[in-house]
Order: structure tokens, then sequence, then C-alpha cells
């Protein structure tokens, strides 16, 4: 359960404008909860070759893009009724750009659960390959981790995330050798590793997208863009 701390926003002469603002934010934690869930699943399918899991996963993508679909119009409606300015408009920005990231995940998290579904076809399965295992810990800690960061405005938390990226691109690019020197030494892995490769790929794009969000986080706390920025700039950002 992530714990939400209340949102400093500008001064309001209207109280339904913090309601509305506070009704943004519980519905991105909302949406943020069906995709953690809905990655869990979708990597159990993959990990256990199962099927009936891979396809609740892919069901539960209709969820994330209806809470998209209803964030996007709260958010469009405050902009055109509140014009909102500094904090408030900081926020409104990272919410939007922060759904997009957790659809985005959410169609990566299909995306796995359709290679269980291949593999599930094959009669074949990923088990004996960790760096499978490993790196599907460490994504899924980071989306955690970076809506953590999001409820409670920690940019230091986000910086964290941010820093976590570096090892999962490491651990991806040496999960791809592993997996093509597999197949160059036994072609009858192909098909299988294949599968997994692609599952690796979406588990990355996972973890790009985590970092996004905490890009977010940082430019709504500090109000710096710190998008392709170096890290000991990013650092420098959230010390300030």
């Amino acid at each position: 359960m992530i714990s939400m701390v209340s949102i400093t926003f500008d001064k309001h002469t209207s109280g339904q404008f913090n309601a509305e603002l506070e009704e943004a934010r519980n519905h991105l934690m909302e949406m943020g909860g069906i995709v953690e869930q809905q990655i869990e699943i979708a990597f159990k399918s993959l990990v256990n070759v199962d099927s009936e899991l891979a396809s609740e996963a892919i069901q539960m993508d209709k969820d994330v893009n209806k809470m998209e679909l209803k964030i996007d119009k709260e958010t469009t409606q405050i902009l055109a009724k509140r014009n909102p300015a500094a904090t408030d408009l900081r926020f409104i920005i990272a919410v939007s750009k922060t759904v997009n990231d957790l659809e985005r995940i959410g169609d990566e998290a299909v995306k796995i659960a359709q290679q269980a579904i291949e593999l599930s076809n094959d009669g074949a399965g990923p088990q004996g390959y960790v760096e499978l295992r490993h790196l599907g810990e460490k994504v899924r800690e980071m989306v955690q981790s970076s809506l953590d960061s999001f409820a409670r405005l920690d940019a230091d938390s986000a910086f964290e995330v941010m820093q976590q990226d570096k090892a999962v691109d490491l651990e991806y690019n040496t999960a791809v050798r592993t997996l093509v020197t597999k197949m160059m030494e036994d072609p009858r892995t192909i098909t299988r590793a294949l599968n997994v490769l692609w599952a690796l790929r979406a588990l990355e794009r996972i973890g790009d997208h985590a970092q996004n969000i905490s890009e977010n986080v940082i430019y709504l706390v500090k109000g710096k863009d710190v998008r392709h920025k170096k890290l000991e700039k990013v650092e420098e950002t959230v010390n300030r």
C-alpha cells in the first residue's frame, strides 16, 4: 500500500479546485496500482508458462486504458476551467506525463504475457534463465519505487530509481549476450530464446518508463526538467 502525503498546492479561492487536484492524484495512484498488479501477473505467467494468467494480464490492459482516458479527461478539464499556474501547473503536467508512462508500461506487460502464451503453445518454458527472473524483480521494484516517490513527493527516492536504470540496462545487455550465445551453441533453443529476448526487451522498456516517472517527480518537486540530463546534473538538482 502506497502512503501519500499532502501536496502543497497554490492557494485557491475555490475548495473545489483543491478537490479536483486531489482526485486526479488519487486516480493516478489507482492506475499505478493496477499496472503494478498487471506486471506481476504477466511476469508470473511467463516464468510459470501459464497461459491463463497471461490472458488475465492482457485483459487488465482494458482497465489501464480506461483509467488513462479518465485521468486525461480530468486534467484537461482542470486546464480548461482553472487555468492553473506554478505548482498546480507542474502537477497537472507531471500527472499527464506519468499517466502516459503507466499506459506504456501496461502495453509492455501485455507483450510479456504474449510471450508466455507463445511459450505455452510451443510446450516450452523459460526455466533456467536466471537473468530473466532477476531483471524482472529489479524492474518491478523500480516501478513500485517510482510511484511511491510520486505519492510521497520524494525527489531523493526518485533519483535512486534513475540510478537503478543504469544497472537494469547493464543486466539486460548481459542477458541478451548470454541468450545469443546459447542460440549459437544449440539451434534447438532458438525459438524459446527469442521469446525470452522479447520479454527481456519489454522488461527493459518498463524500467525506462519507471525512470521517466521519476523524472516527472523531480520536475514536480524541484521545478526543473531533468530529462536527458546526466545523473551528476540530476543529483545536483535534487540536492539543491
